[in-house]
């Protein structure tokens, strides 16, 4: 019984630091880059895109799919830094819990 006990306190830990980590990554910033920094995306940890800047070099109508391009390399770019820093938030939260290799929390 005194098992079910810690674990339930662990579990109740696990939960604030949770909401803790939730609300720190809505406000972490991620910068997303492409074309060797012409094209710079800023969003938060979560996804949200906060910002976006073009080098003006990039504003010629006759390569815009070039530029599109590099819009979504960026974004990716970004979302791939931001699960990074989800994935290591979480680690730091469920280090030491016996959680099945695998598992998503979030």
């Amino acid at each position: 019984m005194r098992d079910m006990m810690g674990l339930m306190k662990q579990a109740q830990q696990m939960q604030a630091k949770m909401a803790d980590m939730q609300a720190e990554l809505d406000n972490t910033l991620v910068e997303g880059l492409a074309g060797g920094g012409m094209v710079k995306v800023m969003t938060t940890a979560k996804g949200a895109m906060k910002s976006i800047t073009i080098d003006p070099s990039l504003m010629n109508p006759d390569e815009r799919e070039i530029l599109e391009d590099l819009i979504i390399a960026a974004c990716s770019d970004a979302r791939t830094k931001g699960e990074r820093v989800m994935e290591q938030r979480m680690a730091e939260i469920t280090k030491g819990l016996p959680i099945p290799p695998g598992m998503k929390l979030f």
